[in-house]
């Protein structure tokens, strides 16, 4: 990242004020939630360890939601949603914000989605998060042990009981309706999630459109420093499921690029060749027969 500076520099987090940011302010848990928000207006000046070639490109670093104490003004956190890339200068970008978020002890949030963006879906995703952290941290305060937010259960949009807490929760019920409507071969939003030991949490979903052919979203959540409230692999799993349902709501069935499911299964059983760099075991062997 350079050479570390010297002399006297305070590179601490700025107040926020109320009507910073690019988009609509969302009120949240006591927390303001900016949509955005370039890093260089919530840090008063360049952090030790930056050059100022290397701050001037930094600081023009754009946060899609920035996440504010209300009483202070004080960022708490911030998510990025990007697309999936396998472009170096990107990827160096992502390296650079990465570093300076830590330098700054501003903690990150970062959703790749080929399908989920901060325009339609961030408001919604971020909101979860901060009250998934609050209720974290509730039960935490607490002697008695508390059902974990993601489990608390409810009365689900199609009238059923379920885990109401499930960001995929109205994608799987719209999926039945889309089988009854024979607009999908099977009314079963499948999925699967993992952790990995030196990367991000990673979350699947497919629906089988056709005898044989599937809709896949893959969705990696990579948390630098900040609690999500519930397990980031979860997370990622429940988002895979909230793009895929958008993918059955928005696109017409002959439209999608479908996966043969021998290819999916193919990438199934990769995974779980990589099962030692996983964190925790692969509890998906049983699809692996398929």
């Amino acid at each position: 990242m350079g050479t570390a500076m010297t002399g006297d520099h305070d590179c601490g987090l700025s107040a926020v004020p109320e009507d910073a940011g690019r988009g609509p302010v969302l009120v949240r848990a006591e927390q303001r939630v900016h949509a955005g928000l370039r890093l260089g207006e919530i840090v008063r000046r360049r952090p030790p360890g930056l050059t100022a070639s290397q701050w001037n490109t930094a600081s023009r670093t754009l946060f899609d939601q920035v996440v504010c104490a209300v009483s202070t003004g004080r960022p708490e956190f911030a998510v990025e949603f990007r697309p999936p890339s396998t472009d170096a200068t990107a990827r160096r970008a992502e390296r650079t914000t990465e570093a300076v978020a830590a330098a700054i002890g501003l903690p990150l949030l970062r959703v790749v989605s080929a399908t989920l963006r901060t325009a339609g879906h961030g408001p919604r995703i971020v909101a979860y998060v901060v009250d998934a952290r609050r209720y974290a941290a509730g039960a935490a305060g607490s002697d008695v042990p508390a059902v974990g937010f993601r489990d608390i259960v409810g009365r689900l949009p199609d009238g059923r009981e379920g885990a109401v807490n499930d960001l995929g929760a109205l994608a799987r019920a719209e999926a039945v309706q889309a089988y009854v409507a024979r607009r999908l071969t099977d009314p079963i939003l499948r999925g699967l999630h993992v952790s990995w030991t030196r990367g991000p949490a990673e979350g699947w979903s497919w629906a089988e459109v056709r005898p044989g052919q599937l809709l896949v979203e893959r969705v990696t959540v990579q948390a630098y420093g900040v609690s999500c409230g519930v397990e980031p692999a979860q997370l990622a799993e429940d988002l895979a499921v909230l793009a895929l349902g958008e993918r059955l709501r928005t696109t017409e069935v002959g439209v999608p690029s479908l996966v043969p499911r021998e290819e999916l299964l193919a990438d199934i059983r990769r995974l779980r060749d990589r099962r030692g760099e996983l964190v925790g075991d692969f509890g998906y062997d049983h699809l692996c027969q398929e």
